[in-house]
């Protein structure tokens, strides 16, 4: 259970990585199962303007009282010396629920970047996240991510892109202010790339990987936008509006590409909304 010697090539993220460890295995006690890196650091295209993504297993839920005590140590962490400490984004859940997705039982702690611990509800689309770490997550502590989550399916996958793309990007993008950090439309553009991927072929790619695709598959039309988010990615603060109603056509072009895609729903299937 000890972490590992360099579970990524930061000394800086590893040096926060080690303090965060050792202060949920102090606060959970018998109650730690493992650690696990996914996100950016996991598929390969982590860079500065990344967050460091996590997954804390547990044998159970968490009572309030590990819960409060949690929440403090988070706050220690984001006022600590390491920037990283409040970059971290970590979810925490117990070895039944993280298998594979439970309507009812989808409500766990989590904290996001220059956040707060908080209950979340964990819905369809944190299986992109659950396949991430299965397949390509980092293990700091504890055993193997597949012994712990069920494969899962390809559609499902893409249904939890949809479901993204329905509950959020369908209307959260009208007004043009949403989109104004540079560093934002970036991402979306690059997360763009990587929906249609997931929609293309039920599994998840890291942005450079899905941009290339997205320019060779749809088209000229969204190649030099493709080519402005990669670089933006390296100068994510600039005050520049440059390509903003380019982004805003390109995510109405994702959310049309969407509409191709005819999945049962949870509720055909059988399965609670939660």
């Amino acid at each position: 259970m000890a972490l590992s010697p360099h579970p990524t090539p930061y000394p800086d993220i590893n040096n926060v990585l080690r303090v965060f460890l050792s202060d949920v295995r102090a606060i959970l006690g018998t109650r730690f199962l493992g650690m696990y890196l996914s996100g950016s650091l996991a598929m390969g295209d982590f860079d500065e303007s990344s967050d460091v993504d996590a997954l804390v297993v547990t044998t159970d839920a968490i009572p309030a009282e590990v819960f409060s005590a949690l929440a403090v140590m988070h706050e220690r962490l984001s006022a600590g010396d390491s920037r990283w400490g409040a970059e971290l984004e970590v979810s925490y859940i117990p070895w039944y629920a993280v298998r594979r997705y439970d309507p009812a039982n989808d409500l766990h702690p989590y904290i996001g970047r220059g956040e707060r611990l908080r209950i979340e509800e964990h819905r369809r689309e944190w299986d992109i996240q659950r396949h991430m770490i299965r397949e390509r997550g980092i293990t700091v502590a504890g055993p193997a991510p597949q012994t712990l989550i069920d494969p899962v399916n390809p559609d499902d996958v893409r249904r939890a892109v949809l479901v993204t793309l329905r509950e959020f990007w369908s209307w959260h993008f009208h007004d043009p202010i949403e989109l104004h950090p540079r560093g934002y439309r970036s991402y979306l553009v690059l997360t763009g790339c990587r929906m249609l991927y997931t929609l293309k072929y039920g599994s998840v790619a890291s942005k450079p990987v899905a941009a290339r695709w997205a320019q060779d598959t749809h088209g000229a039309r969204w190649s030099a936008l493709i080519d402005w988010a990669l670089a933006a990615r390296c100068d994510p603060h600039s005050g520049e509006l440059d390509n903003l109603s380019e982004t805003q056509d390109f995510i109405r072009y994702v959310i049309e590409c969407c509409r191709q895609y005819e999945l049962p729903t949870d509720a055909a299937r059988g399965l609670s909304s939660g």
